[in-house]
């Protein structure tokens, strides 16, 4: 059951987007389309989820002075096989996200999860937190952008749902913090109940 917990708890009680705030500069930029979202979310739980594998099978031979700098090392290395992978088999998204790609190496919340979990837990444990994390993640990433997507051009995955060409703030920067904004709200208003 405790596994089960560890696993979940990124979707909801513990979402990075939704509850935590971490990682806003990938979402903001990354959520103009339901695909741009997911293919960001899928590349970071890639990361994630290796990562704090590796970290937690080398906790105990990492110096504590260089904890930190080995951490970033480590999850470097899986976003540059993220980074080498995409671009290889899906150029086309690749190119859309661009310089975001490379930037999970410095996102706070695969760095906070190596941190705050994999370095303190075993191997099993850090990749289920890894994935949970990442799969809610990935989940938040890909409701913003179907909002914004939807509201701004009225498709979602690229299928017209609405006639028209949709409202173009949501497509733009302004949009993003008003969808994220209000999401955050009504998880907030959940919460509370």
């Amino acid at each position: 059951m405790n596994q089960l917990q560890n696993f979940t708890k990124g979707f909801f009680k513990e979402n990075p987007i939704l509850v935590l705030v971490l990682g806003t500069c990938p979402t903001l930029a990354t959520t103009t389309s339901t695909l741009n979202g997911l293919g960001m979310g899928i590349a970071t739980t890639f990361v994630l989820a290796c990562s704090n594998l590796a970290i937690s099978l080398l906790s105990g031979v990492i110096p504590d002075k260089v904890r930190i700098p080995s951490f970033i090392v480590i999850i470097a290395s899986f976003v540059t096989i993220v980074d080498l992978l995409m671009q290889a088999y899906v150029p086309t998204l690749y190119e859309t996200l661009g310089i975001f790609i490379p930037l999970i190496v410095v996102n706070c919340i695969v760095l906070g999860r190596a941190e705050a979990f994999a370095s303190k837990n075993d191997a099993f444990s850090s990749l289920i937190d890894g994935l949970g994390m990442g799969l809610g993640f990935s989940m938040a990433l890909g409701i913003v952008g179907a909002i914004r997507e939807l509201l701004g051009s009225g498709s979602i995955f690229g299928f017209k749902f609405i006639a028209g060409d949709g409202v173009l703030i949501f497509i733009l920067a302004p949009g993003a913090f008003f969808v994220l904004g209000y999401l955050i709200a009504i998880v907030n208003k959940i919460k509370k109940r």
